[in-house]
């Protein structure tokens, strides 16, 4: 599947909203009590709270949310992955 097909998607407004939940959800993975299972469901739910008071509440906004959490935390691993196989690599 084409990622920027996804990123096209999102609304413009909520690009801001995107590199904050990419920035909250690296800082939950670098906070030892929070355990890492839990990381996709708080970025998600953060994105959805957002988007609806960045778009207003509606079924879009839960939507847009849903779809801003999950390019960030497939951003990350992305990153990630990318790193490990470099690594791997040399």
């Amino acid at each position: 599947m084409e990622w920027n097909i996804v990123l096209e998607m999102i609304a413009p407004e909520l690009l801001g909203v995107l590199v904050a939940c990419w920035i909250v959800g690296f800082t939950l993975k670098k906070t030892p009590r929070v355990p890492n299972w839990s990381i996709v469901y708080i970025v998600t739910a953060l994105a959805i709270v957002a988007a609806g008071f960045v778009l207003g509440w509606s079924v879009l906004s839960v939507i847009q949310g849903i779809l801003v959490g999950a390019f960030a935390v497939f951003g990350h691993q992305f990153v990630k992955q990318v790193k490990v196989a470099a690594n791997d690599s040399n």
